[in-house]
């Protein structure tokens, strides 16, 4: 089994360091590492370190850093602009996109999103799929923690906008012609993946997509969950770009 990782605030300049906090409970706690076992860090932004545990305390670990590595970002960015969804199913598609190598989610409050994000509520809900990102990204081992962005639900216009900025992007939708295991993809720049909540895309939102530049397309014959189509279009992507 590969070592645990662990996410820090930034990695230590020198040779040790004592983990504690949430990070220090949950390896000294609840993964109940003991010392001579090796450990990763990471501070999310592609810096590594291997470390092994010299101490531990209640809640904490001390730790001697053996080596030290960083990992590029990956290129094309891969976005997936989520339309939010009822229930834990946005989570669900949160960790499992995180885990196959999503780059930023952008949570966006679509026209049929049965469940919309306002105020105080909005902002846990948005800090909640942060935290299920984090905890995907620790499962992985992934050195670069994924972005969740901006405001609490992104309205269509800057996902217009967003789409309009980027080397491509494409909108899953079951009634597409063209195939995502053929449309032309670019080597630079950022790939924008829009999904559309339990209802759908609406049509006023589909053609304010295509104007700014999106294609739409399909995975396949069966219609996907929101909470799988997403993973399932990264997969493709990610064997097509030579990530996999």
């Amino acid at each position: 089994m590969s070592a645990p990782l662990f996410l820090v605030e930034a990695l230590p300049t020198g040779d040790t360091l004592t983990l504690d906090g949430p990070e220090g409970h949950h390896a000294a706690t609840v993964q109940r590492l003991r010392v001579g076992e090796e450990m990763l860090l990471a501070d999310g932004h592609g810096g590594t370190a291997t470390a092994v545990v010299t101490a531990v305390g209640k809640g904490t670990l001390d730790v001697e850093v053996t080596s030290r590595g960083y990992v590029d970002a990956s290129v094309p960015r891969l976005v997936v602009v989520q339309g939010i969804a009822k229930g834990d199913r946005g989570e669900l598609a949160v960790q499992a996109m995180t885990e196959v190598g999503v780059d930023e989610i952008v949570p966006w409050a679509a026209a049929r999103s049965v469940v919309q994000w306002r105020g105080d509520r909005g902002v846990r809900a948005r800090e909640k799929w942060a935290a299920t990102a984090r905890e995907a990204a620790k499962q992985a081992r992934r050195a670069w923690l994924p972005v969740v962005a901006g405001s609490p639900d992104e309205s269509t216009q800057t996902v217009v906008r967003r789409i309009a900025g980027a080397a491509a992007a494409f909108v899953l939708h079951e009634e597409a012609e063209e195939r995502l295991t053929t449309a032309e993809l670019p080597v630079t720049g950022e790939i924008v993946l829009v999904v559309g909540p339990e209802g759908g895309i609406a049509q006023p939102e589909l053609s304010a997509f295509r104007e700014a530049g999106a294609r739409t397309v399909r995975l396949g014959p069966s219609v996907l969950r929101t909470s799988t189509a997403g993973v399932a279009a990264l997969s493709v992507l990610s064997t097509r770009l030579a990530r996999w």
